[in-house]
C-alpha cells in the first residue's frame, strides 16, 4: 500500500474543553490516494438506487434513526435549529425530494453523498497535499482568519481547514491537481464508531474503485 494511504481511519484531536462540554465528539481522518474527476456509470447507478429508496415517508422517518437523531441533538446542543440549519443527512434528503433524485455532480461529490446517505455520517474530502498533519477540532479564536471567533473549526496547526459542518477553506479544498486526499468525518454523541468507519471506507472505495 502506498505510504500516503492508510488501511484504517485515524483518530484526530479534539480540544479538551470541547470534549468536556460535548461528550462523544470525535474527529476521524483517512488518507487515500485519489484524484477528482467526472463520475462514472457505477456511481450514477448507485445514486439511482438510493433515490428509489427515498420517499417522503422515509425522509420523515429519518429523524427517528439513531445516527440522524444524534446529529439533530448535537445541532440543538450547540445552538443550531436543525429545522432551519439542517444536518447534512437531512439536507441531502430534502435535496433528493426537491430534485426528484440524487444528482450526480462528480466523482468526489458522488462518493461523499453515497457514504452520507448509506450511513448518516457526513464525510468531507480535503486536499492531502495541502493538509498533511494532525487535524484538531477546537473553537475559533480572534486571530483565526475567515471564521467567527467561538465557532467550532477544524485546524491543522495554526491554519483553519474549515468550519465544522461547513465547506473546506479555499486552500484545503480538493482541486483538479489533487493527487491525495484526507477524508474527514465527525462523530457526535452515541454515533457508533462502526458507522463512522463505514462512511470513510465507503467513500474511499468509491473514489479509488477498490
Amino acid at each position: 500500500m502506498p505510504a500516503d494511504e492508510a488501511r484504517e481511519p485515524v483518530r484526530q484531536g479534539v480540544d479538551p474543553l470541547l470534549e468536556e462540554e460535548l461528550p462523544g465528539l470525535r474527529l476521524w481522518a483517512l488518507r487515500v490516494r485519489a484524484s477528482p474527476g467526472p463520475s462514472h456509470p457505477g456511481l450514477a447507478a448507485q445514486l439511482a438506487l438510493l433515490s428509489d429508496r427515498v420517499t417522503g415517508a422515509t425522509a420523515m422517518a429519518l429523524r427517528e434513526r439513531p445516527v440522524a437523531r444524534a446529529y439533530r441533538a448535537f445541532f440543538r446542543q450547540v445552538g443550531l435549529d436543525p429545522d432551519r440549519d439542517r444536518t447534512p443527512i437531512e439536507q441531502a434528503m430534502l435535496d433528493r425530494l426537491q430534485h426528484g433524485g440524487f444528482r450526480s455532480r462528480g466523482l468526489v461529490e458522488d462518493a461523499l453523498l453515497i457514504a452520507l446517505v448509506e450511513t448518516g455520517v457526513p464525510v468531507w474530502a480535503l486536499d492531502g497535499d495541502a493538509i498533511d498533519g494532525e487535524l484538531v477540532l477546537r473553537l475559533a479564536r480572534e486571530d483565526d482568519a475567515g471564521v467567527v471567533a467561538g465557532r467550532m473549526v477544524i485546524v491543522e496547526g495554526a491554519n483553519v481547514v474549515g468550519e465544522l459542518f461547513g465547506p473546506p477553506a479555499a486552500d484545503a479544498r480538493v482541486h483538479a491537481g489533487t493527487q491525495r486526499m484526507r477524508l474527514v468525518a465527525v462523530a457526535v454523541g452515541d454515533v457508533p464508531e462502526l458507522s463512522v468507519h463505514e462512511a470513510l471506507h465507503g467513500a474511499r472505495s468509491r473514489l479509488t474503485g477498490a
